[in-house]
């Protein structure tokens, strides 16, 4: 079940527009995990799994939406995002862009959107960019939305931080599939010509 949650007006107009589901929601939620977290509250369903997939990512492959949904065979994933190798320099020291490590179990031990290494030592080590797509289970989409702001979250400007430094896990999928996300007010200027050239 694929529904649009949003608290503007506007939007919803547009997917009933097109006969999409929408769930109108409150202003005051700071982040899409507490939106999501909102909606699974009203529905009458129970569903085991939420995929939030946020606005800024308009092109995001299917394939990485099942790709993730996949991880959940796995029963005890909390919550699953997915990574993709960093090939190019100027990508890695772009701070909008976030770099994701994990170790060998793929569960994720630090979130950054500080580029520590020269060009040198980039090309010598495997280094990933973290896709801004999450699965949760759903009780654990409940719990995660009452955790207090953590000073590494506040400094970061990563709510992912906060869930580690609560001891919950997150396990990381590998995508070989790119994303193009809005960042920036300039990105949107990108999608447009992307868009164009795709009709």
């Amino acid at each position: 079940k694929i529904i649009v949650a949003t608290d503007d007006e506007r939007i919803a107009f547009h997917v009933k527009s097109f006969g999409g589901n929408v769930i109108m929601t409150s202003k005051n939620h700071t982040n899409g995990t507490e939106r999501c977290a909102e909606v699974i509250r009203e529905i009458e369903e129970n569903f085991d799994i939420v995929v939030n997939i946020q606005g800024d990512e308009p092109f995001i492959n299917p394939q990485k939406i099942s790709d993730l949904i996949y991880l959940f065979n796995n029963q005890e994933i909390q919550i699953a995002t997915l990574a993709k190798k960093i090939n190019d320099f100027e990508i890695y020291c772009n701070e909008n862009k976030v770099k994701i490590e994990f170790n060998q179990e793929n569960i994720a031990t630090s979130f950054t959107r500080i580029a520590k290494l020269n060009e040198v030592e980039f090309n010598k080590q495997n280094i990933f960019k973290h896709i801004g797509v999450y699965g949760f289970k759903t009780d654990i989409l409940e719990k995660i939305t009452h955790l207090e702001q953590t000073q590494g979250e506040i400094e970061s400007n990563l709510e992912q931080v906060r869930w580690i430094e609560n001891n919950y896990s997150i396990h990381v999928g590998i995508t070989e599939n790119d994303s193009f996300s809005v960042d920036k007010k300039e990105d949107i200027d990108t999608i447009v010509e992307i868009k164009s050239k795709n009709v």
